[in-house]
């Protein structure tokens, strides 16, 4: 798992003892991603770090110039032949760019740009949106949330886009899916937890069972499509935040304190709950990341860190 700080991203053996392991450091770091054995972490000013984790000098990284001015706030690897796409959704703008290889630079995608959707997009304070999280699928159905303006849906890598049935609450925090069942998707908006089980064509809300409704962070198990992780705090500036887990989609929600805190003054933010491919659970809060063993029932202090953790890369 990639960890990232304000200013270093770190590497963590989640099967092991070990601590995190600084990868680099020195210059602002605004996004991690990771799939497979492809790892990247995306800096400001536009550049991108980016390795394979099996090459033989696996700390060395190849930096790319990808020639996007904008702050990086959505970053995943989309399955796509032999070599990942990276794609970038960035923030005060809302677009999208597609980096395919190390040599540089990202497309911007067009088609995106000129969605009839994005006339209505907008955020609460009047500046321009973002796109805040991808969700992928293995087969390469992308998933992106807009804040604000729902979720748009790309059937093919990230090459053309277009917005799911847009039901759901359109103030959308984070995205997720198994890879078990791929046809499911799970929203944490604003309004709380929406499921959708035909790729954003109908939603249900599952809010009953949630104490409050503002969401942020959302999280499926990989092997157990039914098994969620959500958190929900009183408002946008925090307050009584809490981790929820549920074994049934959203049906019924327990309240996750064991080992793990009753409730934080901040939100549990996004990209900062996340399932790593053998079933663990993580999730930071301030400077401690958690982990957990159980699918979320019990949890222990795993790390901690000397800043804030910003984000979580699986």
């Amino acid at each position: 798992m990639l960890i990232a700080l304000s200013a270093a991203a770190l590497s963590l053996d989640t099967a092991g003892a070990v601590d995190p392991a600084v990868v680099f450091e020195g210059e602002t770091v605004e996004a991690v991603a990771r799939y497979e054995i492809h790892e990247a972490v995306a800096l400001e000013g536009g550049a991108v770090l980016m390795r394979r984790s099996d090459a033989p000098n696996e700390k060395g990284w190849t930096r790319v110039k990808t020639g996007v001015q904008e702050e990086t706030a959505a970053f995943a690897f989309v399955p796509n032949g032999k070599v990942p796409t990276l794609l970038i959704g960035t923030d005060d703008s809302a677009f999208v760019y597609a980096l395919k290889s190390a040599d540089g630079p990202a497309v911007r995608n067009v088609q995106f740009d000129n969605l009839e959707a994005r006339k209505k997009w907008y955020t609460p304070w009047g500046g321009p949106p973002a796109v805040r999280r991808f969700a992928v699928t293995q087969d390469g159905t992308v998933y992106a949330d807009i804040h604000v303006g729902s979720i748009m849906r790309s059937k093919d890598h990230g090459a053309t886009w277009e917005p799911v049935e847009p039901s759901l609450h359109p103030d959308v925090h984070e995205i997720a899916v198994s890879k078990a069942k791929p046809d499911r998707v799970y929203a944490n908006t604003a309004n709380a937890v929406y499921v959708s089980d035909d790729r954003g064509a109908t939603w249900t809300h599952r809010r009953d069972g949630l104490p409050a409704r503002y969401g942020r962070a959302v999280a499926v198990h990989p092997e157990n499509p039914d098994l969620v992780l959500a958190s929900v705090s009183d408002g946008p500036r925090g307050g009584n935040g809490r981790l929820f887990r549920s074994e049934n989609a959203g049906a019924d929600w327990e309240h996750v304190d064991n080992g793990f805190p009753a409730s934080v003054n901040q939100n549990i933010d996004t990209k900062r709950v996340a399932f790593t491919s053998d079933g663990s659970a993580w999730a930071a809060v301030g400077k401690t990341l958690y982990m957990s063993q159980d699918g979320g029932k019990t949890w222990s202090i795993r790390w901690e860190a000397e800043e804030a953790i910003r984000a979580l890369a699986p």
